[in-house]
C-alpha cells in the first residue's frame, strides 16, 4: 500500500516545469483578432500613403481631380 505522507516528503518538484511555466507567462501571444486588427490598420496605412503620393504627383504635375 502506498504511504501518501512519505511520498509527500520525498516530493521534489522538477525544475523543468518551473522553467517552462516561466517561459509560457513571458510570452506575448497574438490571437487571430489581434492579427486581423494590425492587418487591417497596415491597410489603411498603405492606403493613405498610396493617396498622399498620388496627390503630391497630381501637385507636382499641375493636375488636378476635375474631369
Amino acid at each position: 500500500m502506498i504511504n501518501f505522507q512519505e511520498e509527500i516528503k520525498r516530493f521534489k518538484p522538477s525544475l523543468d516545469v518551473d522553467n517552462i511555466e516561466e517561459m509560457i507567462t513571458g510570452i506575448d501571444l497574438t490571437d487571430m483578432g489581434d492579427l486581423m486588427m494590425q492587418l487591417a490598420q497596415n491597410a489603411s496605412d498603405a492606403k493613405a500613403a498610396n493617396q498622399a503620393m498620388r496627390q503630391e504627383r497630381r501637385e507636382t504635375d499641375g493636375r488636378t481631380d476635375e474631369i
